[in-house]
C-alpha cells in the first residue's frame, strides 16, 4: 500500500515527538546525575537507557530515510542526524577506551543534540508562517543550549571556581552570557570560557532575528489594518451632503 503524503507526514510527526519525549527522560536522568554526584558510567540504569534511546533515534533515520522521495537528498540535508544517533557512551564503555571524565561527560549530550532538532522541528509545525517557525524554533534551541551548557559549567566549575558554589549560579551564569549582560562569574576552565563564547555567540544570533520578527509583524499587521483605517479616515474627511 503505498502512503500518501498525508500519511507520511503524520508518521514524521509522530517519531519527532517520540524522539522528544525520550530526549526529555535523558535530560532527566542527565540532571539528577549531576546535582547528585553519581557516576553515569556506574549507573547501569542510565547507560541501558540511552543505548535504547540511540536505538530509537537511528529506527527515526531510516524509516525517515525510507519514506523520502529523493533518498540521496535526505543523506546529504540529515546524515549529522545519524551521527547523533550512534550511542558512544556504550561503545566507548564496551571497548574501555580512555576518555577523561570531562570528556566522557560532554559525551552524554550528543544524543540530546538530536532531541534539540527534533524540538525544534515540532515547534516549526506549530505555525504557517516560515519566520514565526524560524523565531521559535531558534528559541527552542537556544533554551536548550543554555540549560545543557549551564549543566556542563556546574559540573566543571563547581570543584575548582568557588563562584559556583551551587547549580543556581551556574544557571544564572549561562543565561547572563547568552543575552551578552555578563555576570559577576568568571569561568576557570577553557571549557568553561568555550561555553562562555558560544552562549554569547547564540544571544548576538537571537537578537537581530527577534527584530526582523518584530519589524515582520508590524508590516504585516499596517497592510492588514490599512484599507480599514483609509476607510475610516475618507469618512471622517468627506464632506457632509446635509450641510451643502
Amino acid at each position: 500500500m503505498k502512503l500518501t503524503e498525508r500519511d507520511k507526514k503524520i508518521i514524521k510527526r509522530i517519531l519527532y515527538i517520540l524522539v522528544l519525549g525520550l530526549s526529555l527522560g535523558l535530560i532527566v536522568y542527565i540532571s539528577i546525575d549531576t546535582f547528585t554526584g553519581v557516576n553515569f558510567l556506574e549507573n547501569k540504569n542510565y547507560m541501558t537507557f540511552q543505548m535504547w534511546v540511540c536505538v530509537v533515534f537511528m529506527i527515526d533515520f531510516f524509516v525517515e530515510l525510507a519514506l523520502a522521495d529523493d533518498k540521496w537528498k535526505y543523506v546529504r540535508h540529515r546524515w549529522f542526524f545519524l551521527l547523533l544517533s550512534i550511542p558512544y557512551l556504550n561503545i566507548i564503555n564496551l571497548w574501555h577506551i580512555d576518555f577523561s571524565p570531562e570528556a566522557l561527560y560532554f559525551i552524554r549530550f550528543i544524543p540530546l543534540a538530536r532531541g534539540a532538532l527534533a524540538l525544534a522541528i515540532v515547534i516549526g509545525y506549530m505555525t504557517d508562517n516560515a519566520l514565526s517557525s524560524l523565531l521559535l524554533s531558534y528559541i527552542s534551541i537556544t533554551l536548550s543550549v543554555i540549560y545543557f551548557g549551564s549543566l556542563i559549567f556546574f559540573e566543571l566549575e563547581a570543584p575548582v571556581n568557588n563562584m559556583v558554589p551551587n547549580y543556581g549560579a551556574a544557571l544564572w551564569w549561562a543565561f547572563m552570557d547568552a543575552t551578552t549582560i555578563g555576570s559577576n562569574i568568571y569561568p576557570m576552565t577553557v571549557v568553561g570560557k568555550i561555553l562562555g563564547v558560544v552562549l554569547a555567540g547564540m544571544g548576538m544570533m537571537m537578537f537581530p532575528l527577534f527584530t526582523v520578527y518584530i519589524t515582520n509583524w508590524v508590516q504585516r499587521y499596517n497592510r492588514r489594518n490599512a484599507p480599514a483605517l483609509f476607510n475610516a479616515e475618507f469618512s471622517d474627511s468627506a464632506p457632509d451632503p446635509d450641510n451643502m
